[in-house]
C-alpha cells in the first residue's frame, strides 16, 4: 500500500510540474545529442520502409494467382485501429528526444496571488500569564491551567483554522515579555509554525523564559519591524493577532497612554486583533479594557475580552472570518532538471503500445 501511495504522489508531482512547464522557456544541456538521435531514428525508419517496399516488390512470374474472394469478406471500416500501437510509438518519440536533450528550467520570477493575509501571531509569556484559565476542550489531556498554555493552544487552533480553509497565509510567531523575540519569521511552512508553538508551549521552556514583565509596546514594535524587514508595510493584507492579559508594565508603573503603545501599528497601518485573556473577567471588569479597545480600534483591528473558553474560541473564529484578504507574492523558480515529465510520458506511451500489441490480437498485425 505504501508503494502505491508513493507512486500516486510521484505522479501528482509530475502532473503539477507538467502544468507549470513552458517548453519555450527550457534550456537543453544535450541538444546536439538529441538532434543526432532524431536524425538517426528518422534515417532508420526511412531505411526500413525502403527495404520493406523492395522486398515486397515482386515480378509477375513470382506471383501466385488466387481465386477472387467473396464480396462479403471485405475489410471492415475499423481496420485502421491496427495502427494504434505504431501511432503510440511514434507519438512517444518527440518526448523521448526532449528528455534525451536533458532540459532544465531557467531562473525566472513569477507573480502569484493567493487568498490570505500576512499574519504575525504574538504571545505574552510574562509572569502574569501564570494565572489559571480553564479551557478543557483546548487543553484536553494537559496539566497546568496557566493562561499562557491556554493562549498557545488557542494560537494553534487559529493556525489550524487558517490552514484548513482556502487561505495561504504568510505567518510569523513572536513571543514577548519585557523584550520581544521572533520565534519564526514569515513563512508558509505551517508545520514549522505549529512546531514552534509546541516548543514554546513546553512547561520547562516557559519557566526558563527570561523576561517576566509585560511590555506590549515592545512586542508591537517588533511586529512592525518584522513586517518592515520583509518589505510588507506598503502591501495590504497585514495583520497582528495579540494574545495577552493586557497588564502592561509601562501603563501600570509609568502611566504611559495606551494609545502611545499602539502608535507604531497605527503609523504602519497594521491592524491589531487583541485577545485579552483573563478568566472570569468580562469586558469592563478591568479598568484598562476600555482604553485597550479604543486604542486597538485606531489600528483598524478589534478587541476581544476572552473570559472563558467559549469566548476565546469565538474570538479566534471571528478573527479567522475577518481575516479574509489577498496577498501578492513574487516567487523565484530556480534552475532544475526537467527531463522526468518528458521521459515519463514517452515511457507511458511506449508501454501502452507494447501492452496493446501483446494482449489484443488485432494489434498484432503490422501495417
Amino acid at each position: 500500500m505504501g508503494t502505491l501511495t508513493a507512486i500516486a504522489a510521484y505522479i501528482r508531482s509530475m502532473w503539477a510540474e507538467w502544468q507549470g512547464l513552458r517548453v519555450a522557456e527550457l534550456r537543453f544541456l544535450q541538444a546536439d545529442s538529441a538532434r543526432l538521435a532524431l536524425i538517426l531514428l528518422v534515417g532508420l525508419a526511412v531505411t526500413l520502409l525502403v527495404l520493406r517496399s523492395t522486398i515486397r516488390r515482386r515480378t509477375t512470374q513470382q506471383r501466385v494467382g488466387l481465386p477472387a474472394l467473396l464480396g462479403s469478406l471485405r475489410s471492415t471500416s475499423f481496420a485502421f485501429v491496427r495502427h494504434v500501437p505504431l501511432a503510440l510509438l511514434v507519438a512517444g518519440l518527440p518526448f523521448f528526444a526532449l528528455a534525451l536533450g536533458d532540459p532544465y528550467s531557467v531562473l525566472r520570477q513569477r507573480q502569484e496571488t493567493f487568498p490570505g493575509r500576512r499574519i504575525c501571531i504574538m504571545i505574552d509569556a510574562s509572569s502574569s500569564m501564570v494565572r489559571p484559565f480553564s479551557a478543557p476542550t483546548l487543553r484536553a489531556g494537559t496539566g497546568s491551567q496557566a493562561s499562557f498554555f491556554t493562549t498557545v493552544k488557542a494560537a494553534e487552533r487559529f493556525v489550524e483554522l487558517r490552514t484548513q480553509g482556502k487561505y495561504k497565509d504568510l505567518m510569523a510567531l513572536v513571543e514577548f515579555g519585557d523584550q520581544a523575540y521572533v520565534i519564526t519569521p514569515f513563512t508558509t511552512d505551517y508545520d514549522n509554525i505549529k512546531l514552534s508553538l509546541s516548543l514554546i508551549g513546553d512547561f520547562s521552556e516557559f519557566i526558563r523564559f527570561p523576561d517576566q514583565g509585560t511590555l506590549l509596546g515592545s512586542a508591537i514594535r517588533q511586529g512592525v519591524a518584522l513586517f518592515r524587514a520583509f518589505d510588507f508595510l506598503e502591501a495590504s493584507g497585514n495583520l497582528m493577532v495579540l494574545f495577552s492579559d493586557g497588564e502592561d508594565s509601562s501603563v501600570i508603573a509609568s502611566g504611559t497612554p495606551v494609545g502611545d503603545i499602539v502608535s507604531d501599528a497605527v503609523r504602519a497601518r497594521v491592524p491589531i486583533y487583541f485577545v485579552r485573556t483573563r478568566y472570569g473577567r468580562e469586558f469592563g471588569t478591568l479598568v484598562s479594557d476600555g482604553e485597550w479597545k479604543a486604542a486597538v480600534e485606531q489600528t483598524g483591528g478589534r478587541f476581544y475580552a476572552a473570559s472563558d473558553e467559549a469566548s476565546i474560541l469565538q474570538a479566534i473564529r471571528d478573527i479567522d472570518r475577518l481575516g479574509a484578504g489577498r496577498i501578492d507574492l513574487t516567487q523565484y523558480v530556480s534552475q532544475r532538471p526537467m527531463f522526468a515529465p518528458f521521459a515519463l510520458i514517452a515511457a507511458a506511451l511506449w508501454s501502452l503500445a507494447v501492452m496493446l500489441a501483446m494482449t489484443v490480437p488485432v494489434f498484432r498485425r503490422f501495417p
